[in-house]
């Protein structure tokens, strides 16, 4: 059942209530819906969580998330990744942007772009196919550490080994391929450095700070 489906039975139950004498408030409606459609995904979340297959099921061989563009595919991504790491339904919550008509930032080109049909088609098993970008998407304000081996040579059993040095994400170029990114950290001396290809040819020289993202 669809999420519009269970919407649509919710209205009619509010008006019944409505009906019979018992209306329930704007914030108890929101409240139900709410609910509702949490419960809905809560099958979703478990699925993610277990293994899946490196194919995709039969005839369902073409994944919604091939439509958007590399920059709108790094903010779902990273959208949907923040939300799994608080245990919440990304797609519930935006479904309950939807319901109450309430913008959704940077996520608001799903809506009026994409729409609920394609939303309500992207499953555990499309996000998974993206799984490699979906770890490494940056975004302004990140902490990361990047190696000392961006600008000189190192060697892990050498005299000069590796040594990884904290900074903030202040900028980002996302061009059509990932090959062409670029992002420009800032350390704490005020610093900034631009490095190329950070997801592709330097991403074995940065990594998320610890305690955040990987």
């Amino acid at each position: 059942m669809f999420p519009t489906e269970i919407e649509a039975a919710l209205r009619v139950a509010f008006g019944e209530c409505l009906a019979a004498g018992c209306p329930l408030d704007p914030n108890q409606q929101q409240i139900l819906l709410r609910a509702v459609l949490e419960r809905l995904t809560q099958a979703e979340l478990a699925e993610s969580n277990q293994p899946i297959a490196s194919e995709f099921p039969e005839g369902d061989a073409h994944n919604p998330l091939n439509e958007l563009t590399a920059e709108q595919r790094r903010i779902l991504l990273r959208y949907i990744e923040e939300q799994n790491q608080q245990n919440r339904s990304w797609k519930a919550q935006l479904l309950n942007d939807w319901l109450r008509s309430q913008d959704s930032g940077e996520l608001q080109f799903v809506r009026t772009e994409y729409g609920l049909a394609w939303l309500e088609q992207i499953q555990p098993v499309h996000i998974a196919a993206y799984a490699d970008e979906a770890a490494m998407s940056l975004k302004v304000g990140d902490r990361i550490e990047v190696s000392n081996g961006l600008w000189e040579w190192v060697q892990e059993d050498g005299p000069c080994s590796r040594e990884w040095i904290s900074c903030i994400v202040v900028g980002l170029r996302q061009d059509s391929t990932p090959a062409q990114a670029s992002c420009t950290v800032r350390f704490e001396n005020g610093l900034e450095y631009e490095i190329q290809g950070i997801y592709e040819w330097n991403r074995y020289n940065w990594r998320w700070q610890q305690g955040v993202g990987e």
